[in-house]
């Protein structure tokens, strides 16, 4: 199998591209949010990212995790998954078939961990708006306490009862998983986050957060922060970059369940759709590097928020996917043309402000 890999010619680095093209258009709209969460972490809790969690998308969510999910639902032991797997085959007894099966589960988890994230931002109130005919309004309405866990909540119960069909029970359970998932990785964080800052300023050792005090140069060179001037961020270490790290990966996960279904329509070798999916997930990586190192956050304002739309378009598209399959191609675009549409408005908005003589550090609230 692993020479087929390396034999394979032409035909296998056909696929091997095709594969990185699906990860890396699902998951673009993943290194814009995961940007803004690791600017926030220190040096060591970065590079963990980089090194252990690069690992863990690779190995652990493109090939590991995808073998235990259909050992569980399947029922299966170890070797029986690994000898379904590597046997390929199509049909409902296969391993793809198996996993195929098992996407109800996948999408409630997946669909409310990602809907939660959406839901969390599109309530919350920030000094720039994007769609300003749209989230300004739910801006306001996020005044109300609770109303990402009501929405949610009521969007996972229409889509068990309208979508799901006979599976509406799995999709209830694995999505309330996902709520919870969301509010305990993200609650813990913020916990931990906000506990050492508040040592920090109360005692010389910072046992929690790393304060940065470089100007550009130092802090570009140091892979850091991407902030214009002098910075004095505070950068979560110990528990809470503990904590951001986990939410990172569970993060990814939720990012990389389509990508690692849909490609079982192209090739049905988990080894060839492992090392596809997982160079796409380290050319994720990279950019997400790219985006903190250079600021581009800060430069293009609007990325975060076309990056929050695609999630919410892909927290609803894995939900329609238990019902009628959309194409990995059309959930791909659907993220990029939110991204693109994001980029050209700041480069716009950028301009206008030049012209205004609005000065960097007045920018970010402008």
């Amino acid at each position: 199998m692993l020479g087929g890999l390396i034999l394979g010619g032409p035909s296998v680095f056909l696929i091997l591209t095709i594969l990185i093209i699906l990860e890396v258009s699902l998951s673009f709209d993943n290194a814009v949010v995961n940007a803004k969460i690791l600017v926030r972490m220190s040096h060591f809790w970065q590079t963990i990212f980089l090194t252990v969690g690069i690992a863990i998308a690779v190995f652990g969510m493109r090939l590991v995790f995808p073998l235990v999910l259909v050992g569980v639902t399947a029922s299966l032991g170890p070797i029986e998954v690994i000898q379904l797997a590597i046997e390929g085959g199509e049909g409902p007894d296969s391993y793809a078939g198996r996993l195929e099966e098992a996407f109800p589960a996948i999408a409630g988890f997946g669909g409310m961990f990602l809907g939660m994230l959406f839901l969390d931002w599109v309530f919350e109130e920030r000094d720039i708006t994007w769609l300003n005919w749209l989230e300004k309004p739910l801006a306001r309405a996020g005044k109300l306490d609770h109303l990402p866990v009501i929405v949610a909540a009521a969007g996972l119960v229409s889509a068990a009862t309208y979508l799901a069909g006979e599976r509406s029970t799995t999709v209830m359970v694995s999505g309330l998983l996902g709520i919870v998932t969301y509010l305990m990785v993200n609650g813990l964080g913020t916990l931990f986050e906000a506990r050492g800052m508040g040592e920090a300023e109360g005692t010389e050792e910072e046992p929690e957060v790393a304060r940065a005090t470089e100007t550009v140069p130092e802090a570009v060179a140091s892979g850091r922060t991407g902030h214009s001037g002098p910075s004095e961020t505070a950068k979560a270490t110990g528990r809470a970059g503990f904590f951001l790290f986990l939410y990172l990966e569970v993060l990814d996960a939720s990012f990389s369940f389509d990508g690692v279904v849909g490609a079982f329509a192209i090739s049905q070798d988990i080894f060839i759709i492992a090392a596809g999916l997982g160079a796409g997930a380290f050319w994720i990586r990279s950019v997400t590097v790219y985006l903190v190192r250079k600021g581009t956050l800060e430069n293009y304002v609007y990325l975060e928020h076309g990056a929050h739309w695609a999630i919410g378009a892909l927290a609803v598209l894995l939900f329609v996917n238990i019902r009628v399959h959309v194409p990995e191609a059309v959930t791909g675009l659907i993220g990029v043309a939110f991204i693109i549409a994001a980029f050209v408005n700041s480069i716009l908005r950028n301009r206008k402000l030049d012209r205004a003589g609005v000065e960097h550090e007045e920018r970010l609230h402008v």
